[in-house]
């Protein structure tokens, strides 16, 4: 009998119950119909500071990432997603790109690499790969083209790269932006079911 595992989603979207939460609502549904647990993360009720790139979080040797000297929220954000084997990072498209409160959680998972002054460039301190990893996007434009002309996927592939998770499944919704209060559709609802259970069926 499989052990229950625990599930954190990371969601990086301004609107609670937008397209965005819809989703990550379904996948985690799905999950959790075996008796996993699962928490959801909402970066906008969160105190994370920006990324002042003072690498003081580098500089520590060893797998255990770096303490950035600040005082916020990413050290329970990131111990919360240590103690998970599966994750969910979830962003609709601003201007391109994630946004803003996504890509300030993104910058400050620098402490997870080891960069000492003079080295030229930073190394992972650890290339585990053992937490599975789901990733929820969203845009006003059909999906296709979000995927295939921005960097959206690719910014929260890498994160979940770094957060040592290897990326199961990818759902983007397209047309997202129809309607002021938007609901998912059926073919939303099932493919984001789909992702839910693969995120938490063993290899």
């Amino acid at each position: 009998m499989k052990a229950p595992i625990k599930i954190t989603a990371v969601i990086g979207s301004y609107r609670k119950g937008g397209i965005i939460d819809q989703t990550v609502d379904e996948v985690l549904a799905a999950a959790t119909a075996g008796g996993d647990t699962a928490s959801k993360i909402y970066l906008i009720d969160r105190h994370i500071e920006f990324c002042r790139n003072c690498r003081i979080c580098t500089q520590q040797e060893g797998e255990r990432r770096g303490r950035c000297p600040q005082e916020d929220e990413m050290e329970a954000i990131l111990n919360e997603i240590d103690g998970s084997e599966a994750i969910i990072l979830a962003a609709p498209m601003n201007f391109g790109a994630v946004t803003a409160v996504m890509k300030r959680f993104i910058e400050r998972l620098i402490c997870t690499a080891y960069w000492p002054w003079g080295q030229m460039a930073p190394k992972a301190r650890s290339r585990d790969k053992k937490k599975r990893a789901v990733l929820v996007a969203a845009s006003a434009a059909p999906a296709f083209l979000s995927r295939l002309m921005t960097p959206m996927v690719g910014r929260l592939k890498n994160a979940a790269d770094i957060l040592g998770a290897r990326t199961v499944g990818v759902l983007f919704v397209g047309l997202a932006a129809r309607a002021q209060r938007q609901e998912i559709g059926a073919g939303v609802r099932k493919r984001a079911r789909q992702m839910g259970r693969k995120l938490v069926t063993e290899d």
